[in-house]
């Protein structure tokens, strides 16, 4: 199995590691690298998955492309970033998007197709999301009956806190708020078919925005294994937790070995690390119609 990026390194340029990506500043630009990191549990585990930075990376840019909505993307080919010479682009490649350098709107946009998560959790204390009333009797994984905005605070570290729409609406202003709940659930609607048409549910995802020369713009990644759930049509069951492209895997892994989610997280053997790879590569390969071809 090929070795995992679980940090990449451009001497002399400023960095912020977030728990997948490594964010550079260009000054008017900032270069964010997609790492094999993976995290479970607020926790960035010591073993990487490869090819998964590229995988995220890839997932986003297609959706960038097709989605009709002002995005950050300047390029995602390494050879057109104008980095500074000397500089190993060969880790960069595939993994890698030079983007615009917004006014970060402080919310994460959260729009929820079905009834899963810290949402389902929720509903069985008070038979509500984010304040929004639902209708009793509803089972877990269960299709909502339309859509709901549920936004959240952004946390640097630990969990992101729900909020109710009126809280979002203290913290960015009431037209902002407006303009971001309506325009995220165009987006997941439009989303949602598209995937379903691909055999993928789109359960809940996450949009982040931000200001650019004054516009509301999409930023960071998009409709990835990492900010959604994504859930196979023919497995979908609704009543339990489902099947899903992403972590599951580890989360299972490291419930199963008893770890007890405040000391380091222990390694993670090498048939997890090849399911979780299997199914960010299926993700890609049904949503887009293409073989994934590691760069």
């Amino acid at each position: 199995m090929p070795k995992p990026l679980l940090q990449s390194e451009l001497p002399g340029l400023p960095v912020r590691r977030g728990k997948v990506r490594d964010i550079y500043d260009l000054g008017d630009s900032l270069l964010l690298v997609s790492t094999d990191r993976i995290s479970a549990f607020d926790w960035v585990l010591p073993t990487g998955i490869p090819y998964k930075g590229q995988i995220l990376n890839r997932i986003s840019a297609y959706w960038f492309s097709l989605i009709d909505e002002p995005n950050h993307i300047i390029t995602t080919n390494v050879e057109e970033m104008g980095l500074p010479a000397g500089f190993d682009l060969a880790p960069l490649r595939g993994r890698t998007a030079k983007v615009k350098k917004t006014q970060v709107v402080p919310i994460e946009c959260v729009v929820r197709g079905y009834l899963s998560g810290s949402g389902w959790k929720e509903y069985r204390q008070n038979g509500c999301v984010c304040g929004i009333p639902l209708p009793p009797g509803m089972a877990e994984s269960q299709e909502l009956p339309e859509p709901i905005f549920t936004p959240a605070t952004k946390a640097e570290t630990g969990h992101d806190e729900n909020i109710s729409f009126e809280r979002m609406a203290e913290i960015v202003g009431r037209d902002t708020a407006e303009e971001l709940k309506r325009r995220s659930i165009a987006i997941f609607q439009w989303a949602a078919e598209y995937a379903r048409e691909r055999g993928i549910i789109i359960a809940d995802t996450k949009f982040e925005w931000g200001r650019y020369d004054g516009e509301l713009i999409l930023i960071d990644e998009v409709l990835t294994p990492d900010s959604s759930r994504f859930w196979p049509v023919e497995q979908y069951d609704p009543g339990r937790p489902q099947m899903s492209f992403d972590k599951q895997f580890v989360r299972d892994w490291l419930e199963h070995v008893g770890w007890d989610k405040n000391s380091p997280p222990p390694e993670l053997p090498d048939d997890i690390v090849c399911k979780t790879q299997a199914k960010y590569v299926e993700a890609y390969e049904r949503l887009t119609g293409t073989r994934f071809r590691p760069e």
